[in-house]
């Protein structure tokens, strides 16, 4: 585990192994924790990182910056400082976001392939997009539950990740990620999240992509992913079965299997 600053605040990070990096980038609220069934897995091989976003998990609580363009940048700040390339990036969820963010902004110079876990191209529901999580009443109904009663909407959170309900003693350890972040600090990056579409950057996204989605639709349908795979420059679609918003937990063999036989096949 790690720390360095990041312009006045701590970003918090573990890192195991040497090789080619892969960079795991959590969902939104959540933390790198998340993916304490990857890194023992990928650091027989490669160098394997997963960083807490700005105020997630063990980063400092810093009030400001919580959009989808500053994370960006804070991701390409995190690249630069531990001269990472041809990284493979692994994003689940919003971690998906910061990605083709990151490729709007920077393109992909640093990059050697991306992997996509269950994220659509745009979380809200636009005239022309009906595959995304909210409509307009529904982050509206979702914000004023973040800010009057977060313990309901962290349960609610995690019992809809899930295609089957998790053990009680994930499901307290997940509670505990999912609400470090200050009300306010969840309530602006969710917000920012949701209302941006990252339908028109797919084209640029050109390495090579694993789109992986779980069959469980409670979040996100895996028309999302088919979308991705015919809007992507080169890129395949793979589909969990047993899984939900969180494969490489609900068949975390399969996923770094899966994984592991992508980044292998690379260049």
């Amino acid at each position: 585990m790690a720390r360095f600053d990041l312009g006045g605040f701590a970003l918090y990070y573990e890192e195991l192994g040497q090789g080619r990096p892969v960079v795991f980038l959590h969902g939104v609220c959540m933390s790198g924790r998340f993916f304490h069934r990857q890194l023992p897995y990928f650091s027989a091989g490669y160098r394997a990182l997963a960083p807490d976003l700005r105020a997630h998990g063990r980063s400092t609580q810093v009030p400001s910056g919580h959009t989808l363009p500053t994370y960006a940048r804070d991701l390409r700040a995190f690249l630069e400082r531990l001269a990472l390339d041809e990284v493979v990036l692994v994003g689940w969820s919003m971690g998906c976001l910061v990605i083709w963010e990151y490729v709007r902004q920077f393109g992909t110079a640093r990059l050697a392939a991306t992997v996509l876990v269950e994220q659509s191209p745009s979380d809200f529901k636009w005239p022309d997009w009906p595959l995304g999580a909210f409509d307009l009443a529904g982050l509206t109904e979702a914000m004023e539950q973040l800010q009057t009663d977060r313990d309901a909407f962290a349960h609610e959170f995690i019992s809809l990740m899930f295609k089957d309900p998790p053990a009680e003693v994930d499901r307290r350890w997940m509670f505990d990620e999912i609400t470090r972040p200050h009300e306010s600090i969840a309530g602006a990056i969710l917000f920012d999240q949701t209302l941006r579409d990252y339908r028109p950057v797919l084209g640029s996204l050109a390495v090579p992509s694993l789109v992986i989605m779980g069959r469980d639709e409670k979040l996100v349908p895996v028309a999302a992913g088919e979308h991705l795979v015919r809007h992507l420059p080169d890129a395949r679609l793979l589909v969990f079965e047993g899984s939900g918003h969180c494969p490489f937990l609900e068949e975390p063999d399969r996923f770094n299997e899966e994984v592991d036989r992508f980044i292998r096949s690379l260049p």
